[in-house]
Formats: C-alpha cells, structure tokens, sequence
C-alpha cells in the first residue's frame, strides 16, 4: 500500500504502512501499543458491542485495566440500515446525524420508528451483558471507548456521552481503524483520539479485515468472562503471576490411571489458565487427532488448559463394539476427570467436556450423573442421540455444533436439542460435513467451542493475598 494512504496528523503517532489487521484480536494488540501512556490504576477499559469487545479485551489486557461494556445501537436508515443517521446509547444516550437525515429524506416518524425497535434491541443486550455482574464504576476515572472501527462515528459518539454521565474524568476514544479528518469530527466528543490507521480513500471499516465475521453474544460474554471484570489491583496482581491463584504452566504426557486400566494423555496447561477442557475422542480416535489437538491449541491460546487422553487401550480399541459401549466411555471420562482434579492447583478449577462423535455421547451420558460438576459440555458432530434418557438429566450448559451438510447428524442433534433441560444451543457450521474437511469448517467449529468454553469456565479471580 502507498505512503500517501496515510495521513499521518490522524494515526496517533503511529503509522501503518499495511493497513490491514488479521481480525480483531490483531486489532486490538496493535491498538494496544499506542495506549501505553494510559497505563495506571485509574484506568477502565469498555468496548462496543459487539465488534468491539474483542479489540478492547486486547487493550484491557495490555493496559491490566477492568474490562466493561458501553451499549450503544445504531440507528439506521430504513432503506439502508447500513446507513448511521444516529445512535442511542444506555442512560438516555442520543446523537442524529441531522446531515444524513435530510440528505435521506427522513421523517419524524420514521426516526421515531426505528429508534423504537432499536431501544427494543439496547435493553435486551444490556439485560444479556451485565447479567450477573455491577457496571464497573467510571465515575473520576480515565476512561478507554473502544470500538472496532469508525465510519459514521454516531455509535462512537453515543458511548463517549455515555462514559461522560456515568461520572469519567476523562474519555480515550481509541479506533484500530478511521476515516481521515475523523479527529476534526470527534473534536470535543472526547478528550483523547487514538487511531492506528486512517486509510485513503475509506470503503469501510470491514475493508480493513481479512477476517470481520460477525462476533456473537457468547463471544462478547467469553471476552468478559476473560477479562473477569478485575479492578485494576486484581488485574496487576493476575497478570504478575500470582502464585497463590495460578496453575504451573506445563505441556505433558501423562499417565490417567482409571480402574483397572492405565491411559495415556497429554495435559497442556497455557499460563494462568482460567478453566479446563477434557476431551472425550470418538469412533476409536485417539489423543492424537488432529482435529481436537487443533481445537486444543486454540483453547490453550486462550488461556484454558487441555487433557487430551485415549479413552480405550490399544488392545481395547480393537473391538468396534467397545467404540459404541458409551457406558464404558463415560466412566473413563469420569473416571480421568477425578485424577485431574487430583493433581495439584485443579482442585477448584472450572472443568468443561469437549466431546466428538460417541465421545460426545460419553460425555453427555456422564454429565447427568448426580452430583456431577461439570461447567459446560461442547459436542462437535456428535452423537448426542446414543446418550438417550439421560439428555433431560444433564445440567451443564451444552453446546452442540453440527456441520450444515452432515444431514442426518443434523438431525440427530436437532432432536437432542429438543430434550436438553439445561442452557443449550445448536451451532450449525455451513459447507460442513460431518469431519469438517472443508476448508475454513474446523476453524469455525473449534471458534464456537472456545467462545462457550470462555463463557462458562473463565474464574474470577479472588482479592490479591494481603500476605
């Protein structure tokens, strides 16, 4: 991309020749790096959703700042809804954009109709991501808006008047992406303007990805749940490695005594993980397939912990029969769940089940046992169906993801949905078949699973040792 893309009184200080981010994790890092100086304890980082959490998580982490929300929505012409003419925003946040408007030919009526649907939608998300958590407080701190991208600026425009009557000393609007002369339009909007880059000329913000699909509410409660809503001593204290709250880091082959038999496994645990996953193999696969060690990496980059294990013995995985005993199979989960929690700092942590195919059916046989504690079950082209009754029994949040061509499993699966009891969801990947051997499917499955993972496993961490 040419220097002149650029203009360079509207990065931040900060040029970028390439103009592109890989997603807006990338996004976010890079943002990130032009924040240093806002480094301190009075510092509160909230992003957009959705687009937005995943960059501010990013800029929450770098800064060891509390991560929050702003819910703002777009208003958007009725005939291209594409088009900002305005935002609404928590707390009676308003801001029209009167020169679309009239250059739309908007009426009263319309404004006031699409505001209606809108306020609609704001209440129901605010409902969604503040359930079970207080609003970090703003009131005389600095304060970091963050969104993905600036076109319009209206939903920008909406948070910053948001932080300011939720009491912000001072309002950081920072952008991965804007047009140039944004800084001219957001003057007085915010007292701070950060921006890595401004290209020439602006298509939209989208252009600026290679990867901009669309982020989900589990995603935007999993960056939350990440960032576990710490005050900012919390924070420090997580992020210096605390030895009283953290696992020890450790990338092992293992041994899983389970009744009579001895399992090999492989337990990965990343740096402050926050939650485990096990993983239940299916159809005679054994810990080193490829496609759960891909899921595994990707838990493992987000700070979740991995027991990869064979649920049978060579000798035993001979016998297809012992591949469809789902009795058999749940009790070795089960039974290689009780070691890990054994080993030391497992103890409390969060363990989820990540299940394939009858490894899926093992797991969620197993998850309705009595008593069983288990913080979230994933299926990927699962057999829920051979866990039969036992679906109605099981408690854990259970998400079940199916890939769009792999019909009859499709089915099989619509039909469990229908008698889960617990939070349950069904993910449809499409242009999948029932191995996601096509290109892209895997990734988009195993992006599912971490998002529910970090939803319901992430911990928040206790008050630092006053010791």
């Amino acid at each position: 991309m040419p220097d002149d893309m650029f203009e360079d009184d509207d990065v931040g200080g900060v040029t970028v020749m390439d103009g592109m981010f890989a997603d807006r994790t990338e996004a976010g890092q890079r943002l990130a790096r032009c924040l240093h100086h806002l480094c301190s304890g009075h510092v509160v980082v909230v992003g957009l959703p959705r687009g937005g959490v995943p960059v501010a998580l990013e800029v929450a982490q770098e800064l060891h700042a509390p991560l929050d929300v702003i819910v703002v929505r777009k208003l958007g012409v009725p005939f291209q809804p594409e088009l900002a003419m305005g935002a609404i925003g928590e707390d009676g946040a308003r801001v029209i954009n009167g020169d679309v408007v009239r250059a739309a030919g908007i009426t009263a009526e319309q404004l006031a109709r699409v505001e209606i649907r809108e306020q609609e939608e704001l209440q129901r998300r605010v409902q969604r991501f503040r359930a079970g958590h207080e609003r970090v407080a703003l009131t005389g701190r600095v304060v970091v808006v963050v969104d993905d991208g600036v076109a319009t600026g209206s939903t920008a425009h909406a948070a910053c008047q948001v932080a300011r009557a939720q009491g912000a000393a001072r309002v950081v609007l920072a952008v991965p992406v804007a047009p140039v002369g944004w800084r001219r339009r957001f003057a007085g909007v915010a007292d701070e303007l950060i921006c890595v880059a401004t290209p020439r000329p602006f298509i939209s913000i989208g252009c600026l990805y290679v990867d901009f699909s669309e982020t989900t509410d589990e995603e935007v409660l999993a960056c939350l749940a990440r960032a576990g809503h710490m005050p900012a001593t919390s924070a420090a204290s997580s992020a210096s490695g605390d030895p009283d709250s953290a696992l020890p880091a450790r990338d092992d082959e293992v041994r899983v005594p389970v009744g009579a038999v001895e399992l090999s496994g492989q337990l990965t645990v990343p740096q402050r993980a926050s939650g485990v996953v096990v993983f239940a193999h299916g159809s005679g696969s054994t810990r080193h397939s490829p496609r759960n060690r891909l899921v595994a990496r990707l838990l493992n980059g987000a700070g979740l912990a991995t027991l990869l294990f064979d649920l049978l013995t060579a000798a035993e995985g001979a016998y297809r029969v012992n591949v469809f005993d789902i009795d058999l199979l749940a009790g070795r989960l089960t039974g290689a769940t009780a070691w890990l929690r054994d080993q030391p700092g497992f103890a409390s942590v969060p363990v989820g089940w990540f299940g394939a195919s009858t490894g899926a059916a093992a797991a969620l046989w197993a998850a309705a046992e009595p008593g069983m504690d288990i913080a979230a079950v994933v299926s990927r082209g699962g057999r829920p169906d051979l866990a039969g009754d036992r679906l109605a029994m099981v408690r854990a949040p259970t998400l079940l993801i199916v890939g769009g061509f792999d019909t009859v499993v499709l089915d099989w699966n619509r039909q469990a949905l229908a008698r889960l009891r617990c939070e349950a969801r069904l993910a449809v990947v499409p242009g999948a078949t029932h191995l996601f051997e096509e290109p892209g499917t895997l990734q988009g499955a195993a992006e599912a699973a971490r998002a529910w993972f970090l939803a319901h496993l992430s911990r928040v961490p206790g008050p630092p040792s006053s010791g």
